[in-house]
């Protein structure tokens, strides 16, 4: 039976935890008297703790964020109900702010803030070596311990603990550096100072090692990929080197940074197969000096540009709703630009406020309200009031399953081709339908095309047949699909696979 077991609830099977195997991978002689035990948030806490307590560990490492704090809470206060004894360490974003006032860390022996890679494998071997582990001596320790910032060159490498299994069927994170420059004050990352970056050959020996075990699709955790010139081409020259059929790169960029280095290899990438996953957050000046961001909105577009009419590239672009000094107007003016210059996904996000952000210096003057449970999102500001809040909350859940779902993506353009403002027009849907089903989840998606089909023809004006044309082109693109019966037709299916990724459906069929 392992002395030390790892665990973190995830938000879903197919994310692997890549804190928990760096723990894992750092432990040193302790590796071997250590297991991880990985679950989802939708478990019952019982069989959690039932699982965990039948390997008979004497410490527990909880990994914390902000999806899962309120199930891991549960799960502690039973493990620390049924033995007592039990040593319970945590450590994640969610626990390193803010400690003081949360029932978790109440609850917990230890609580390691900031990069636990070596701490963690410090704090097990003093009380495991001294025996602290059943003689309760480890109450001497500090509660809450702050872990330095580990050398990035030193930390063993976490990607060999992938399993076969999580190659085949989950999502392989990878990182080239840890840490951000910039000082957006909503984010985690602007208190990671300064952009620290994994030895490009160890790194990319790694990705090798992945490669030749049949990994296909690598997401990029670093917040600046493009950041440092020389390693992001030495990546993208790595994988375009050893390029086959099935292969996905997932990166985050800065996206007013793109020089002419990168854009010559960005182009040579297959269709569909990168995806940029670009924060803008908002096009409004004033919003932006609110939040400390800095962006050159001249650059981002023209590098957006460049994106959609030279490459191949899938592009995910960041708006947050709810920013200090942002009303709907403005937001929705920031919107329709961004539409114009083309991504294939508009990831519209609620603004949380997440423990140890500077955001909290506006909630006075700009009447900041959030929920108290997580993910701490904002009900109201001083510009939208909560009952507006609340249809951009709904504006955002319709416009995932509209259009960022790439199953509607000509349909969509006829939504506003009448209209001067995309955003006006699916905001004015947004609300129509919601009055139409009253709810936001478990719409089944040939509802959400009648919606589309009765609001376009008969609320925007649009040729009826030309709507139904368009629809029904866009709904079969996907296979195995039955008809639609837009206009009174009896049914018929198609069969085919249906294994395409979201973002195939964005690239065009020749």
């Amino acid at each position: 039976m392992p002395d030390i077991v790892l665990a973190t609830l995830n938000a879903k099977y197919i994310h692997a935890s890549f804190g928990l195997r760096y723990l894992m991978a750092n432990l040193g002689e302790l590796r071997d008297r250590a297991c991880m035990a990985e679950f989802v948030i939708n478990q019952q806490p019982l069989e959690i703790v039932e699982t965990i307590l039948a390997r008979e560990p004497r410490i527990v490492g909880f990994g914390v964020y902000i999806w899962n704090v309120e199930q891991t809470t549960e799960v502690v206060a039973l493990l620390k109900r049924i033995r007592p004894e039990l040593i319970i360490i945590l450590g994640g974003p969610e626990v390193s702010y803010e400690t003081e006032d949360q029932e978790i860390v109440e609850l917990a022996d230890h609580v390691i803030t900031g990069e636990a890679d070596v701490k963690f494998a410090e704090l097990c071997r003093s009380m495991l070596e001294c025996r602290m582990a059943t003689d309760a001596d480890h109450s001497s320790l500090p509660k809450v311990i702050s872990a330095e910032l580990p050398a990035l060159n030193q930390l063993a490498s976490p990607y060999d603990l992938y399993t076969d299994e999580d190659l085949k069927n989950r999502v392989i994170y990878v990182e080239a550096s840890r840490g951000c420059p910039f000082t957006c004050e909503f984010c985690l990352s602007s208190l990671d100072i300064p952009v620290r970056a994994f030895p490009t050959d160890a790194f990319l020996a790694s990705m090798q090692r992945l490669l030749d075990r049949g990994t296909t699709q690598f997401k990029f955790v670093d917040r600046t990929f493009n950041l440092h010139l020389p390693t992001s081409m030495s990546i993208l020259q790595f994988f375009l080197d050893r390029w086959r059929d099935g292969l996905f790169l997932h990166f985050e960029m800065v996206p007013d940074r793109l020089p002419e280095q990168l854009r010559a290899l960005i182009k040579k990438f297959p269709p569909g197969t990168v995806q940029f996953e670009v924060g803008i957050q908002t096009f409004d000046e004033a919003t932006s000096k609110n939040i400390s961001r800095r962006q050159n909105l001249d650059r981002l577009e023209d590098n957006f540009r460049f994106l959609r009419e030279e490459t191949g590239v899938h592009i995910h672009a960041d708006l947050i709703v709810g920013l200090p000094g942002e009303d709907i107007e403005s937001f929705g003016r920031g919107f329709d630009r961004l539409v114009r210059l083309g991504p294939q996904e508009i990831q519209v996000g609620i603004l949380k406020r997440l423990r140890g952000t500077p955001i909290v210096r506006h909630d006075e003057e700009y009447r900041m309200i959030y929920a108290p449970h997580p993910p701490y999102e904002i009900l109201s500001t001083r510009d939208i009031p909560f009952a507006d809040m609340q249809r951009m909350r709904r504006f955002a859940r319709y416009w995932d399953i509209v259009a960022n779902s790439g199953h509607f993506t000509a349909t969509l353009k006829l939504l506003w081709q009448n209209a001067a403002s995309p955003f006006a027009e699916f905001l004015r849907f947004s609300d129509w339908l919601h009055a139409k089903l009253g709810r936001t989840h478990m719409i089944a998606l040939p509802v959400i095309a009648q919606s589309l089909f009765d609001f376009i023809a008969n609320e925007s004006g649009v040729d009826r047949d030309l709507v139904a044309t368009t629809l029904e082109a866009d709904w079969h693109r996907a296979p195995s699909r039955e008809a639609l019966n837009l206009r009174g037709r009896s049914p018929t299916s198609k069969t085919a696979s249906r294994s395409s990724r979201r973002q195939a459906r964005h690239v065009p069929v020749d």
